[in-house]
């Protein structure tokens, strides 16, 4: 189908959506080099009808396949004025493929931050009677979640079955993406149930009462990282390294004590068993956990002659205990850190940076020694992805941080450091993020740094936070939005 259909960047698009594109990487990205070639005449001939949607839709499928293609091809739907024209309101199609296209824009893309206000201003005035049901759901969803921050299992179980109410659906795709999901789902259920006895046997309430008690939420934060079959081993690491994380930030956070924060952090720099015998009891079995699992992981990587990447995941979550126990510093001190000084600690104790690098252990050959020098190393994508954790997490959970007396937010320094209101505060972190999204995607335009798959991993880190945080925090509070996500994901298969 691929190579004979005549609308090939429509059907690439489908495919996307539809969450099965990870079974033609070859082929798509064979048919996107030819469409790429042929680009630059996008700029030349003649306004048509659905052309807004066309050129759309090109540029932010070569965007994402990382060609650094010039969004200057946008000029024509521009009025003598310089205004994006009027004609382009009713195309609601294409004002949806604009908005979505915007999500890609790079720094300095001047034209795209003229098109997304545009975009987005007319697609939520829309007159959903004069379009059909699945585009009028399809906009009101692109507006709360763009497919480029969207992960891409919960964007295909959304888009399934409004594809299937389109009269020109295709029965043969319609089909293999319901049997993908479904087969997919099962594996992760498997999988789900792995981990859950695992951690059981960890026996959390028990040892850890005062500890966040969230696997399955955190098996759905890693999946979102990786959801393909072949990244079952990874998942696995990198669900049971963040849970155990998890652990370790809620000792350093509300239980410890200054003086055994002092043991625990001391201990995980010496990496030795015989470290345990000065622990407190809770830590003791805290400690041995965490050896077990890196002595796990050792074995796994060992047997396939990978055993340097340990080397690697144990300094990531040593740099990680040290910015935890910074951070524990400053409260138990009353101390209040300058913007300046918050920020570089506040982007470690994310987590996101030694989760990046851990999320390279399970992968295959795509990942050398190099991969992991440049993970740990200052690279711009994981520190735009430490940036939008960091900053998404203070607006959404500082109120109810502060009430637990923690220590200050981006919002709170910023207020005070700059006599802003809560709502300029906001407005300027709002404006960090939307420039380490542009980060992110300016990472991917070839030549990349690393290889594409690693780059997606950070990218995937970044779309899990958009998912859980850009409304509310619904890690914290996970009754709410995330339980219907999970639901949708690992229990409830698709009808086929």
């Amino acid at each position: 189908m691929l190579t004979d259909v005549v609308d090939k960047p429509s059907l690439i698009d489908q495919i996307q959506r539809l969450g099965i594109e990870y079974h033609f990487e070859r082929d798509i990205d064979e048919q996107l080099e030819q469409i790429h070639k042929s680009y630059y005449q996008l700029d030349h001939g003649d306004f048509r009808g659905d052309e807004l949607h066309m050129v759309a839709l090109i540029f932010r499928l070569l965007r994402q396949q990382g060609y650094n293609v010039s969004s200057e091809v946008f000029n024509k739907f521009k009025d003598s004025e310089g205004n994006f024209g009027e004609s382009l309101i009713s195309d609601v199609r294409g004002l949806l493929s604009l908005y979505e296209a915007c999500q890609l824009r790079c720094h300095g893309d001047s034209i795209l931050e003229e098109a997304l206000p545009f975009a987005t201003t007319y697609l939520e005035s829309i007159n959903e009677t004069k379009v059909s049901t699945s585009l009028a759901k399809q906009v009101s969803h692109a507006l709360k979640q763009p497919l480029r921050k969207g992960l891409p299992r919960l964007q295909a179980r959304h888009y399934i079955p409004l594809y299937q109410e389109e009269p020109s659906h295709n029965g043969v795709l319609l089909t293999l993406a319901k049997l993908d999901f479904n087969l997919l789902q099962e594996q992760h259920q498997w999988e789900l149930g792995k981990i859950s006895r695992w951690w059981k046997d960890i026996d959390v309430p028990r040892k850890f009462p005062f500890a966040r008690d969230r696997i399955v939420e955190l098996f759905f934060w890693i999946s979102g990282v990786y959801f393909e079959p072949e990244f079952a081993v990874a998942r696995d690491i990198l669900t049971k390294v963040i849970a155990l994380t998890s652990i370790l930030d809620d000792i350093y956070d509300v239980y410890g004590t200054l003086e055994e924060l002092v043991l625990i952090t001391e201990a995980i720099q010496k990496w030795d068993v015989d470290a345990m015998d000065g622990l407190p009891e809770y830590m003791q079995a805290y400690y041995k956990e965490l050896l077990h699992l890196y002595e796990e992981i050792g074995n796994e990587v060992a047997r396939e002659g990978r055993s340097y990447r340990l080397v690697y995941a144990k300094e990531a979550m040593k740099k990680q205990a040290r910015a935890f126990f910074q951070e524990a510093k400053w409260f138990h001190t009353n101390y209040t850190p300058t913007l300046e000084e918050y920020m570089p600690l506040q982007l470690i104790t994310t987590g996101y940076g030694m989760l990046a690098t851990t999320s390279l252990v399970g992968m295959g050959d795509v990942v050398t020694r190099h991969t992991f020098e440049w993970a740990l190393g200052d690279c711009k994508i994981v520190k735009a992805a430490e940036t939008i954790c960091r900053l998404m997490d203070d607006i959404s959970s500082h109120h109810f941080e502060q009430k637990r007396g923690h220590l200050v937010s981006a919002v709170e320094l910023l207020m005070k450091e700059h006599s802003m209101s809560e709502l300029e505060a906001e407005k300027e972190i709002r404006k960090r993020v939307i420039d380490a999204w542009k980060d992110i995607n300016e990472e991917f335009l070839r030549p990349t740094a690393v290889p594409a798959p690693v780059l997606a991993r950070v990218l995937n880190l970044s779309r899990v936070m958009d998912v859980l945080y850009s409304d509310a925090d619904n890690y914290t509070h996970s009754g709410t939005k995330l339980k219907g996500d999970v639901t949708s994901l690992f229990v409830c298969p698709l009808t086929m």
